[in-house]
């Protein structure tokens, strides 16, 4: 029962986080983009709730509710995208770029398909070190086209890490269909090239997800390496809060994916198969709205970063002085 709940507080946070933030895009409190993921919450809590704090986990441009599956503070992420000193990277990362090493979420990236690598070199150092740990990186059907994702499968196969690809196949690749750009139809077969398990699940469904990647850890964990994920799902608003979805899609596709939320029918699972109480759901949905409100006044209280901030926390270790000669030098 209890991680029945576990699972709905988590989607339910992801989507009221999403709404509550992408309010703050149109009230002007938040400056640049927003990549929101709602109707994919299944997905994040579903693989999320299989994996312990100390497991690892890359993203995507589109990383809040994996931030949130995997116990990222919601005050430090919206402090973040404030771009506010109390967010989880001092405000320097943004909404693209949240990462809290505490809680093994490695980091949110901008750049399709580039945390994938990131993961396995996450996976290869549990290996060598022995901690039985895995590692999960998310990403798009538009990054199964990227080299680099084929790169890391293969190395990942070969040397047997314990790396789970995730891929939220939501359909578009911004405004493009993946029936369109991607040569087969179900995307998990690619994983028969590189000797690994692909499996399809329904990504509207958490307990399905959930069961997916439940048995995908036991596999790294046993040592008998990865597995591709392809989760089915979809995203409700556009690629960014701005886009107009309904210039590359119909309103009446929007419409049947909706029908079969996967929050309002896993509450009805609850309530009527799950041991769950009306009462119960609802202080729970309350609570959380009040905490995501609370997370928004602790972002606006929190001060803007400071201009000394700009050198600080950048990887730098070039001698000064060398660095004058050599600019004297091209002079």
């Amino acid at each position: 029962m209890e991680h029945l709940l576990d699972i709905y507080r988590s989607m339910f946070t992801i989507r009221k986080f999403e709404e509550i933030a992408s309010r703050q895009i149109v009230d002007e409190r938040i400056r640049g983009l927003l990549h929101s993921s709602e109707g994919q919450e299944a997905v994040a809590a579903g693989v999320c709730l299989a994996l312990d704090q100390n497991d690892y986990l890359t993203s995507t441009h589109r990383g809040h509710g994996h931030a949130i599956g995997k116990g990222v503070h919601i005050n430090l992420m919206m402090a973040e995208i404030f771009g506010k000193v109390g967010g989880a990277n001092k405000g320097k990362g943004g909404s693209m770029h949240i990462a809290d090493s505490t809680v093994g979420m490695l980091g949110a990236n901008g750049i399709v398909g580039s945390s994938i690598p990131l993961a396995c070199g996450a996976a290869l150092k549990a290996k060598i070190m022995g901690t039985n740990q895995v590692a999960v990186s998310f990403f798009g059907d538009g990054a199964t086209n990227q080299g680099v994702l084929h790169e890391s499968m293969n190395l990942a196969s070969i040397w047997k890490l314990p790396v789970i690809f995730v891929c939220e196949n939501n359909l578009y690749a911004q405004s493009t269909p993946s029936d369109y750009s991607v040569s087969i139809e179900n995307i998990a077969d690619r994983a028969k090239g590189y000797s690994m398990p692909g499996e399809i699940v329904d990504g509207m469904d958490p307990l399905a997800v959930f069961d997916c990647a439940k048995n995908a850890v036991s596999r790294a964990r046993d040592g008998d390496g990865p597995t591709f994920i392809e989760a089915k799902t979809y995203r409700y608003r556009g690629h960014f809060l701005g886009d107009n979805p309904l210039r590359y899609r119909s309103d009446s596709e929007e419409f049947d994916w909706k029908k079969i939320d996967p929050i309002p029918r896993f509450r009805v699972f609850l309530l009527e198969e799950g041991g769950a109480t009306k009462d119960e759901l609802d202080d729970m949905e309350l609570a959380i709205n009040e905490n995501i409100v609370r997370a928004v006044e602790f972002a606006k209280k929190s001060p803007f970063p400071s201009h000394e901030e700009l050198e600080k926390d950048v990887y730098d270790n070039y001698p000064k002085d060398q660095l004058n000669r050599t600019v004297s030098s091209m002079e």
